[in-house]
């Protein structure tokens, strides 16, 4: 892979882990333990923020693809790619508009039971933080 591309490719993808992780795994889970942050208030919150990180995210998975593409990467590198920017379709076509719904009929008043659908989120966000992980070394030993 050329050093250009490779250099952009890893800062492109250690910047997208590194939101990831702050945002999925750090900022979501405790936005809920402040004092006062009702459950309402809390996924009002949450969708205007991931709605943001999903916008943000899809710009760097096409930067990196560009990145990437240009560089003439390994196929391990291409692979992983492949991945990582699957994972995020998977989130943004199959995941969130379920997720979506359902947190609009929590803000409209309604009491649901606990879903599924939010651990099929956590489940494909693992997965992408881990292929992020990977590519950013790979990238790097390229």
């Amino acid at each position: 892979m050329n050093s250009a591309s490779a250099a952009v490719a890893s800062a492109v993808t250690f910047l997208w882990l590194g939101m990831v992780l702050a945002i999925s795994f750090l900022e979501a889970p405790l936005k809920f333990r402040a004092p006062g942050v009702t459950a309402p208030v809390g996924l009002g919150i949450g969708r205007i923020v991931f709605r943001a990180l999903n916008r943000v995210e899809s710009v760097l998975a096409g930067v990196l693809l560009t990145a990437v593409a240009v560089g003439g990467p390994p196929l391990s590198v291409s692979v992983v790619t492949a991945t990582a920017v699957l994972l995020l379709a998977v989130q943004l076509l199959l995941i969130r508009p379920g997720l979506n719904r359902r947190s609009s009929r929590v803000l409209a008043g309604e009491t649901l039971p606990r879903s599924s659908a939010h651990h099929f989120y956590v489940a494909t966000e693992t997965a992408k933080a881990l292929t992020l992980l990977t590519l950013g070394v790979l990238v790097s030993l390229a």
